[in-house]
């Protein structure tokens, strides 16, 4: 933990005081999203301090060139950026001819901060004293809405305090905007026009190289004390922006509202030629509405969302507050409405791995997706790499591979590779394999198998065929081995053999010979559109076989663990708790040529392996490995704690699963990587969902059948959660002394707890 200043709360996020050295990091930790776009928690007003400003748009986004020391054959040409979109929230506020700025204000009073996630809104309030003595009090609450995802709103209050104050509100809109992180410093946006009418205004602009069409426009209104006021406004235009001005006098104790509406429209979801009049067209539906009627559906909208995917934790506060906020950001992040879009780790939090797909959507979100939402929304996200598999097939050629070899990228925005860093781009292929596992997860839990006939059959012959290509026969061992990996501990580059990519790739082969022999069996066209497609033969089928059933595993006789990879029993093996606390974290204190000749292990390698393979190991290997591994994590990938979480308490060691577990579900909230000022890791949270269903609710479905084995942490008095399992609800509330199961549904369902078989009818309770 390396910050503790938000207040524990069940269901609200909350800052008090105003101190200038958490600013960023609150941007981030505020921040509000509805899935289509989203935003940190930039203040409405000026502010002159330290800050990181920043506005996204789902799915818009910049090829920056890539820059590095000498090229490589196959290196990405440009590492995709998310934009920081046109500032629409903004609000000029200057009192009695001073600008307020809480960085220059003479005195800041009563802040107070409030993420409201039950009902999805964002508010602020505070006393200022300007440093020409006039107090007000200020008070703003804004949302994106979740109905109207291309609006949000602001309420923006003041209140003259110590005597009467000439107020001036200025909104406006500024497309003079740049991103904190840039290769070159490039251009992002191409400002075409600037425009207003009556109350609206209107910036339409355009990506370089990209050529996404984005509108952005506002809409403003003044009242004081409730009372709408007519006057007239001032209009300030520059070639990048549009601003109102309203001048008003305001007594001592009336308070001035300024309403304003404002979003995007982008053509990927209207024609370009049609942007503004969308734009006008929406902005008079939720003004017609008004702010209060449209916070009233963004409460409704929210409660729906929290009534399936909620978990309710009893007795412990920080506990509950972290998981309602992983909970919270990822429906922020991705509602599945939308197919071509996906999840990127920071969401619309920061610009950090440029708001592209990683392989952490396939390991660790569609899980949370599958059991809360309805299965079209993991479908969804299966489809998105369907659709990319062509460009897996290209990243593949550009490294010599071929005959439809598929290698998905690391870093994606459209199914190109763009990471930026070799050992990641060339070396990380186990991503390969998640892609894969998701398949094998989604009909595993929704037993819905057409979407293999269907797309996902020749995602698993490109991945296969990359597999069978790049293991190569070893004489000297009699085995086929992979060199020249990073496996999932990115604190090892260009190893061979890595457990975890070897053991994936051989069930990747093993996985699309089952699935071909089944779609030949029970989906016959199906199974011949593929194979005039892809061209695939019984000898390569048997080729594969032959690399699966002779894959090499380094192991140790003297631990009895498999090893990592070749050499790690040549490091100078300190465990972490023998590591000087000052030197932590070592990505930050290190010479990366430190970083890999030490033994010391970012994130779950080995056991991500025994994580997603279970059922191939028993539970003396998984403690075995456990014990062996687990004492050199550092613990440096937000991807970490939800795995040993889960394993831990899969062995019974429920204090340290339950540290865990808190590590996970406040990582940013507690600032444990000492980054959190650069926006919030969005992907990991799934697997705070995770450790909570799959590890503490031991929640497996094998053999068809779900199964529980519940435990808890001795910290909290029960905790429940909900299971959208093939189309029926099941609610598990968990006690200290026993475990209630409710059914939601037309179907009587079997389930296992504690491997014991118990049936549950409709509408039904059970206690075990």
């Amino acid at each position: 933990m390396n910050q503790d200043y938000i207040k524990a709360d069940n269901w609200s996020i909350i800052e008090e005081g105003f101190d200038i050295n958490q600013v960023k990091s609150s941007e981030s930790l505020f921040s509000i999203g509805n899935g289509a776009m989203g935003q940190r928690a930039n203040f409405e007003e000026s502010y002159s301090g330290p800050t990181f400003q920043g506005s996204y748009i789902a799915g818009v986004y910049y090829p920056d060139k890539t820059r590095v020391g000498w090229w490589k054959n196959g290196y990405p040409e440009y590492f995709a950026k998310v934009l920081n979109a046109p500032n629409w929230i903004g609000i000029n506020v200057e009192i009695n001819g001073e600008a307020l700025d809480l960085f220059k204000c003479k005195k800041v009073e009563d802040f107070r901060r409030e993420l409201n996630m039950k009902e999805g809104w964002l508010s602020r309030s505070f006393k200022a004293t300007l440093q020409n003595s006039t107090k007000v009090k200020v008070e703003s609450k804004r949302f994106l809405s979740l109905d109207f995802d291309e609006v949000g709103a602001i309420q923006y209050q003041v209140t003259p305090l110590n005597g009467d104050a000439q107020i001036n509100f200025s909104p406006y809109l500024d497309n003079g905007i740049t991103n904190e992180d840039t290769n070159w410093d490039d251009k992002f946006w191409d400002v075409l026009s600037v425009d207003h009418k009556e109350n609206q205004a209107f910036i339409l602009s355009r990506t370089m190289k990209t050529h996404f069409y984005v509108c952005v426009a506002m809409q403003s209104q003044i009242s004081i004390n409730g009372e709408v006021l007519k006057e007239e406004k001032k209009v300030q235009k520059s070639d990048k922006s549009v601003e109102f001005q309203y001048q008003n006098k305001v007594y001592k104790g009336d308070t001035i509202t300024l309403a304003k509406f404002g979003g995007y429209v982008t053509d990927r979801n209207h024609d370009k030629k049609d942007l503004v009049s969308a734009a006008k067209e929406t902005l008079n539906k939720v003004s017609k509405l008004g702010f209060d009627s449209l916070l009233k559906l963004q409460r409704e909208a929210w409660s729906r969302i929290w009534e399936m995917a909620d978990i309710t934790i009893s007795g412990d506060v920080k506990a509950q507050q972290g998981i309602r906020f992983n909970i919270f950001q990822l429906n922020q992040t991705y509602l599945g409405k939308d197919a071509r879009l996906n999840i990127g780790p920071k969401g619309f939090t920061g610009e950090k791995y440029g708001g592209s797909t990683y392989w952490d959507t396939e390991a660790y979100c569609i899980p949370f997706y599958l059991a809360t939402k309805n299965q079209n929304v993991a479908r969804n996200l299966l489809a998105y790499r369907y659709h990319q598999l062509d460009k897996a097939i290209e990243n593949a050629q550009k490294l010599g591979f071929k005959n439809g070899a598929a290698l998905y990228p690391m870093v994606t925005m459209n199914g190109e590779e763009c990471h930026n860093e070799w050992e990641i781009t060339f070396e990380e292929i186990h991503r390969n394999g998640a892609i894969a596992f998701a398949i094998y997860n989604y009909h595993r839990f929704t037993s819905d198998y057409s979407y293999i006939p269907e797309k996902g059959l020749e995602v698993l012959i490109g991945i296969a065929r990359f597999w069978h290509q790049r293991a190569t026969f070893s004489k000297a061992k009699s085995r086929y081995v992979i060199l020249g990996v990073t496996g999932p501990n990115e604190y090892e580059n260009n190893v061979n053999n890595n457990f975890y990519t070897n053991y994936i790739a051989k069930w990747c082969l093993n996985y699309a010979v089952e699935n071909i022999e089944i779609v030949e069996a029970e989906y016959p066209s199906d199974h011949s559109r593929i194979m005039n497609r892809v061209n695939l033969s019984k000898a390569e089928l048997e080729q594969w076989k032959d690399v699966a059933d002779n894959m090499y595993f380094p192991y140790s006789e003297e631990y009895g663990v498999y090893l990592q990879q070749d050499g790690f029993l040549d490091k100078e093996l300190i465990t972490v708790a023998n590591l000087d606390k000052s030197q932590r974290p070592i990505n930050q204190k290190w010479s990366w040529d430190r970083i890999l000749r030490s033994p010391y292990i970012k994130q779950a390698d080995t056991l991500q392996g025994f994580y997603f393979f279970e059922d191939d190991f028993t539970v003396e290997e998984l403690e075995r490995h456990f014990d062996f591994y687990e004492p050199f994590t550092v613990h440096e990938s937000s991807l970490s704690p939800c795995v040993h979480s889960i394993q831990a308490a899969k062995l019974g060691r429920m204090d340290q699963a339950y540290t865990f577990y808190l590590r996970t579900s406040r990582l940013d909230l507690d600032d444990y990587n000492h980054e959190v000022h650069e926006g919030l890791h969005i992907t990991s949270m799934a697997g705070t969902w995770m450790s909570i269903v799959e590890g503490f609710g031991g929640m497996r479905v094998k053999n068809n059948i779900l199964e529980f084995s519940p435990k808890i942490p001795k910290q909290w008095e029960g905790y429940s959660f909900k299971i959208n399992f093939r189309n029926q609800i099941l609610k598990v509330n968990v006690g200290q002394n026993d475990t209630h199961f409710e059914l939601d549904g037309t179907l009587a369902i079997e389930i296992k707890v504690n491997d014991k078989l118990v049936s549950i009818q409709p509408n039904g309770l059970v206690t075990v």
